[in-house]
């Protein structure tokens, strides 16, 4: 498919989805396919609420470039903080950097940074929007467009979900599209600083996150259901 049948479908999926769901808000990590998505939101002029989850762990490339799309795109970022007493508690016991000892205290790191913001960001929402593409990992083989998260209790919806990388960069390209300056180091995932490392030519695209833990599912919890899984069931073609 030519990238213009790509940004045709997205501009179709996403004004299909915003009919059926107005309440909407993109969780932005600001890697690349998120830049794409909130390049496509402004050109089609949508009103959906942008978020993005500061960690307090997160690298100043990314801060950086948070700035510079609140300034390229003249729209508002709302930024979720973790819970102050929730983390205070967790480094008091465990430590600063817990989250190297154990599956457990990283996953726990996860929740509190990551989990408790979203919940608060997703509150009176209807419609989820994330970057998520199928080629990202084998995990997230069998992501679909749009599907129920039951986790959260709203729609989720995964415009890029069948890009490839290639078309992404294609799109960064003929846009100009600003991205994180760490995409260009070897980082094609990008998430808190001391969990984040480049990867090696070859290498999973996930490989760089949580790179010390065995290989398997690299996943923080933001996009798994109760059981751990990625959220792919309950699809509905309401997005095209």
């Amino acid at each position: 498919m030519s990238l213009d049948r790509r940004i045709d479908a997205v501009h179709l999926c996403l004004s299909r989805a915003l009919e059926q769901h107005p309440q909407a808000a993109f969780a932005s990590s600001f890697g690349v396919e998120d830049m794409v998505i909130l390049d496509l939101i402004h050109r089609l002029d949508l009103t959906i609420e942008i978020f993005t989850l500061d960690t307090g762990r997160l690298h100043e490339e990314t801060h950086a470039l948070i700035a510079r799309a609140r300034t390229a795109y003249g729209r508002a970022v709302h930024v979720f903080h973790p819970d102050t007493e929730e983390l205070e508690t967790y480094v008091a016991a465990h430590g600063s950097n817990a989250f190297y000892d154990s599956l457990e205290l990283r996953k726990r790191c996860c929740a509190i940074r990551k989990l408790g913001p979203l919940r608060r960001a997703l509150q009176g929402k209807s419609l989820w929007i994330t970057g998520l593409r199928r080629a990202q990992s084998p995990a997230r083989s069998t992501t679909q467009e749009l599907a129920f998260d039951a986790g959260n209790g709203l729609m989720k919806l995964n415009p890029l979900v069948d890009w490839s990388e290639a078309e992404v960069w294609a799109y960064v390209e003929r846009h100009q599209v600003p991205v994180n300056a760490l995409h260009r180091r070897g980082f094609p995932s990008i998430g808190c600083a001391p969990c984040t490392r480049a990867v090696h030519p070859g290498e999973d695209p996930r490989a760089g996150r949580w790179w010390w833990e065995q290989s398997g599912a690299r996943e923080c919890g933001l996009h798994v259901d109760t059981h751990g899984r990625l959220v792919r069931a309950h699809t509905t073609t309401t997005a095209g």
